[in-house]
């Protein structure tokens, strides 16, 4: 049951940001284990003056088209897992909506199953 939150220039059209939520969610659920429709994201769009980041960090060529994507996951999955996902991601991109894999940016939050109330005021997993 992955949150996830996508923060990114202002300024894309619908289709540009619905083609990240559809890669996103791919990308989860050839590498995750993901279930069909459990799809909980957002997009936060900044202008310039509110999105701010190293566009030499660790010598990866950012530009304004950097999409910052941060999943919280239950700590369930492997290291394979993860690196499987994040290099799944920056293929789903590249192929739509265009995303160049070095602005590509994820982060994983993991929490315990237990932390997550999907709705009723319950700990469905927990």
């Amino acid at each position: 049951m992955p949150l996830t939150h996508i923060a990114m220039r202002a300024g894309k059209p619908q289709a540009y940001r619905q083609a990240i939520f559809d890669g996103l969610y791919q990308a989860m659920r050839e590498t995750f284990d993901v279930p069909e429709d459990d799809q909980f994201m957002t997009i936060s769009e900044h202008d310039a003056d509110n999105f701010r980041y190293g566009s030499r960090y660790l010598d990866i060529a950012r530009s304004d088209d950097l999409v910052l994507i941060q999943l919280t996951v239950s700590n369930t999955r492997s290291e394979a897992q993860k690196r499987a996902l994040f290099r799944r991601i920056a293929e789903r991109l590249a192929e739509s909506p265009g995303i160049r894999p070095e602005d590509v940016f994820v982060s994983l939050v993991e929490v315990p199953k237990v932390n997550w109330s999907l709705g009723h005021g319950l700990a469905q997993y927990g």
